[in-house]
């Protein structure tokens, strides 16, 4: 099972919260954003898309750490 769900997306399709699935917790678009640039999931970083922090996962071959 990959490590983070995302659980609710906005109208536009933006990721909008995330479920760490490793200890249950629920975060918003800005919490997980801020525990990445904490250095807490060391397998996703942050992208700038049209002015709004995004979490992404670090691309390479491996589906279980993709957010969907």
């Amino acid at each position: 099972m990959a490590r983070i769900s995302v659980t609710r997306e906005s109208d536009s399709g933006r990721n909008e919260w995330f479920r760490d699935n490793h200890t249950g917790r629920g975060m918003s678009r800005q919490t997980f954003v801020k525990a990445i640039e904490n250095g807490k999931y060391e397998n996703y970083h942050i992208r700038n898309i049209h002015g709004v922090k995004t979490p992404v996962s670090n691309p390479d071959n491996s589906t279980r750490n993709n957010l969907g």
